[in-house]
């Protein structure tokens, strides 16, 4: 029974710290973005933004959990299956791979930065520097 009751709590524990991943871009970005216009920027199919300009698209390296947790709700798709669609795409030369950050600061640091600059960090790191243009 202590083991049960153990158990529950430890995945009550997890499952409350799972990411709260919103989109976010620079300021003189675009205001909003739809659920199927994040998909496709994060999939490398929208190839501007609603302001017309040239996204740049930035993601985090496989296997981080923040990225697993937004792309379960933006795309639907797993590791192994966007580890699979990119392969294609980048060896068919139909798209080039989004640009990764190495945590949520540098992240929110290149979307200040970069007014065509679009990413996604838990709600708890959107600073004043990026404004949220997507929340799944």
């Amino acid at each position: 029974m202590k083991n049960l009751l153990l158990a529950l709590s430890l995945s009550a524990f997890s499952l409350s710290s799972l990411a709260a991943p919103v989109v976010i871009a620079n300021p003189s970005g675009p205001d909003a973005l739809s659920k199927a216009e994040v998909k496709k920027l994060f999939l490398g199919k929208l190839k501007k933004l609603p302001n017309g300009t040239a996204p740049v698209v930035i993601e985090y390296k496989e296997g981080d959990p923040l990225r697993a947790s937004f792309h379960d709700a933006a795309t639907g798709k797993s590791e192994a299956q966007l580890q699979a669609y990119w392969s294609k795409l980048i060896f068919t030369g139909k798209a080039k791979p989004p640009k990764t950050a190495a945590s949520p600061s540098v992240a929110v640091s290149e979307v200040a930065g970069n007014a065509a600059a679009v990413a996604y960090v838990d709600e708890a790191d959107v600073t004043d520097a990026v404004k949220v243009v997507y929340k799944p």
